[in-house]
């Protein structure tokens, strides 16, 4: 049967209610996509484009509110539909509210079904025309990415410049700042989303194997190939590869990567044909490249063919305001994940989160929050964060004094915040008991 292309995501927890809709839904060709929990909803709506959602109001755990006001919040655009077995004036006006275009009341005929899925369809459609970013920075999100800070905005004003075109993009950012989700964007929010997108770390492949992991090799190349076999590049064809940690490559990988930039061509380890290819390349890594040019430990040929488009993510430390944020949707996916409930952060402790410089970036930040998910019930309070967190203390710049001077007043300052508990002072400082005593006393 030939399917529309409007893909729609069907939610309840009544297993008949679903089975009687994806029904009516098919024999007017549209795909359907079917969940029993708002758990297993949001995770379609990451990975698939929805068109509509029709979701039930009344569900165990997680109800179908909380997931239209995630909805409004990520995807602004995709239209909603409620149905419920429990009409009240209440939840209908909250519905409402919430931006829905419909309500439908169990049990309810075939043509209203219908009726309420052109309305809903019609009235996302006539938003099409609305510019995606605008939406998405309302919300404060764009794709992946989470963030309203002016760096964050920057960012994405590059993506926009370059996400139609396969042009090359080179992003630097210190690690678990996000330059996957960078690359991740430029792919999907443009044009050639559809056609595949390609990680690779080429840190974590052993540097005898990444020639071959990257461009393939023919039965025979070496041993233990007994196959021909395509590599990453080839499995990228049309689409884009992101090379994470390309300053991790060889010289020997390195002229072969200018040779796919300059001739849009790559040779198959072991072969002497080349093979045409259509890639665009995203590259990124924390290392000094410029350093690594001086040391000739990486080629400046292929750092300028690399380096067409520069985007730089800013540390964390230096968008603090995008941490309520970052915070609110990891306590969405991990209160979902782990509690199948939504998870909230007490002020005290959202606080100490803003505090805290964030030397590991947001993968540091959604660690702690995935901890603090595990280690509370209902809301995290600060007793639930690491005590590094909570006991960070500014030192005073203003006075130039010996080293040993600066390291006495540091552990005086952690006691006092301590109430002077040795054992808790230690762990913080990251030393024993004995040797807290013998700073001291110098």
């Amino acid at each position: 049967m030939q399917l529309r292309q409007e893909n729609i995501l069907v939610v309840d927890d009544d297993i008949h209610i679903i089975e009687l809709l994806q029904r009516h839904l098919q024999s007017w060709k549209f795909h359907v996509y079917k969940a029993i929990s708002v758990k297993e909803a949001v995770t379609i709506l990451k990975d698939t484009r929805i068109d509509l959602l029709i979701t039930d109001l009344k569900m165990p755990e997680v109800d179908g509110f909380e997931l239209i006001k995630f909805v409004s919040e990520h995807y602004p655009k995709l239209p909603k539909l409620t149905i419920t077995g429990y009409p009240s004036v209440q939840d209908s006006l909250a519905a409402i509210k919430s931006g829905v275009t419909d309500y439908l009341t169990k049990p309810f005929t075939k043509d209203e079904l219908k009726k309420a899925i052109d309305k809903a369809l019609h009235k996302g459609n006539s938003h099409a025309q609305t510019k995606k970013t605008e939406l998405e920075k309302t919300n404060n999100a764009y794709g992946e990415i989470i963030g309203n800070s002016e760096q964050i905005n920057d960012v994405i004003q590059i993506i926009e410049r370059v996400k139609n075109n396969k042009a090359t993009v080179f992003i630097k950012g210190e690690s678990g700042t996000g330059k996957e989700l960078v690359a991740r964007a430029i792919h999907y929010q443009g044009k050639f989303s559809r056609a595949p997108f390609i990680a690779v770390n080429c840190g974590a492949i052993p540097e005898n194997l990444l020639e071959a992991e990257l461009f393939g090799y023919v039965k025979g190349a070496f041993t233990g190939a007994e196959t021909n076999r395509d590599g990453f590049f080839q499995a990228a064809n049309g689409g884009t590869i992101f090379l994470d940690e390309i300053g991790n490559a060889s010289l020997a990988v390195q002229s072969r990567l200018l040779r796919v930039l300059q001739e849009k061509e790559v040779v198959k380890v072991g072969a002497t044909k080349a093979e045409q290819i259509d890639v665009r390349i995203v590259a990124a890594t924390n290392s000094d490249l410029r350093e690594m040019i001086k040391k000739q430990t990486f080629r400046e040929d292929l750092f300028y063919r690399l380096t067409v488009v520069e985007i730089e993510i800013a540390p964390l430390r230096d968008r603090k305001d995008d941490i309520p944020l970052l915070v609110d949707k990891f306590l969405f996916k991990y209160g979902i994940e782990y509690k199948d409930r939504f998870i909230k952060i007490a002020p005290e402790a959202l606080n100490i989160l803003m505090r805290y410089d964030w030397p590991g970036n947001i993968r540091e930040l959604e660690n702690i929050v995935q901890r603090a998910v595990i280690m509370s019930d209902k809301v995290i309070e600060a007793e639930s964060l690491p005590s590094h967190l909570k006991y960070v203390i500014d030192m005073p710049s203003d006075a130039l004094v010996p080293l040993k001077e600066i390291e006495r007043r540091y552990i005086e300052k952690v006691l006092r915040a301590t109430g002077n508990n040795k054992t808790k002072a230690a762990e913080i400082l990251q030393i024993d008991r004995k040797t807290i005593r013998q700073k001291l006393a110098d």
